[in-house]
């Protein structure tokens, strides 16, 4: 089985990518509701809890895991590989791939503050972006919409208009999705950026790399199971949007481990 994590929603666009390439592994996927959204919290709690969250997983049979989610990638990518013998794939802002297609030697980077500020972006754009200018947009109330299920509607419109309309202004002609939660909101980003704009979605690598090393793991039936770590009649309506069908379990006995 693979184990898919992310604070909320927003790795369910990582999900469906893997589960398209890997339609006969089953995927457990588990959303760390009970502490969304991590973006106030500090490195070492989401550190923490992606901890508990992968070694829950794994708990239930997980031979791979994906940390779908980039704040929990910055944080605990390295401690979760040295903690756990199984292997784990984990996201980042696609710094390398806006790079080698940007014309003007502009990008733009939407995330959430906790993927900006960490460690690991910055030494992306010190390894892959040292001859470019990188403007990035804290973007989490974009995180909020998507969870509560806002793709379509005016507010969630008019919050990417205020993220994106400095970055068009600013003449970037490639815009990085550095958050999960933002692939569900593509197509309207795309409207508003426009045809000249390249937009970055790092759903497909991951989902990639997932399939590679899912080679040396067992198949199974193909059955897609979700969990939480919070109440799941606050997310039920929101899944549905993102996976037809879907019904969420409430996850007990959460490992307790220190970063």
């Amino acid at each position: 089985m693979i184990g898919v994590y992310d604070s909320g929603l927003g790795g369910v666009s990582v999900l469906r990518a893997i589960h398209a390439l890997l339609p006969q592994h089953d995927l457990h996927y588990l959303a760390d509701t009970a502490y969304f959204p991590y973006g106030p919290l500090s490195a070492a709690t989401v550190c923490e809890r992606a901890l508990e969250c992968v070694g829950a997983l794994i708990a239930h049979g997980a031979a791979l895991a994906v940390v779908a989610c980039n704040t929990a990638s910055s944080a605990a990518l390295e401690p979760l590989r040295a903690h756990y013998a199984i292997p784990i794939v984990g996201v980042e802002p696609g710094i390398k791939p806006a790079v080698a297609v940007t014309r003007t030697r502009r990008i733009g980077v939407l995330a959430t503050g906790g993927t900006l500020q960490g460690e690991r972006f910055s030494r992306l754009v010190q390894r892959y972006a040292n001859d470019v200018q990188v403007q990035t947009v804290p973007a989490p109330a974009l995180v909020e919409q998507v969870e509560a299920g806002q793709l379509a509607t005016p507010d969630t419109h008019a919050l990417l208009h205020e993220y994106l309309d400095p970055l068009i202004a600013a003449g970037v002609d490639t815009v990085v999705l550095g958050c999960t939660h933002f692939h569900f909101l593509s197509d309207t980003i795309r409207q508003i950026l426009g045809e000249s704009i390249t937009l970055i979605d790092t759903s497909l690598p991951v989902a990639r790399r997932t399939a590679d090393l899912a080679q040396q793991i067992a198949r199974g039936t193909g059955r897609v199971q979700f969990f939480t770590t919070g109440d799941p009649a606050q997310i039920s309506v929101a899944l549905g949007y993102m996976w037809a069908g879907a019904t969420v379990q409430p996850l007990e006995d959460m490992p307790r481990v220190r970063c």
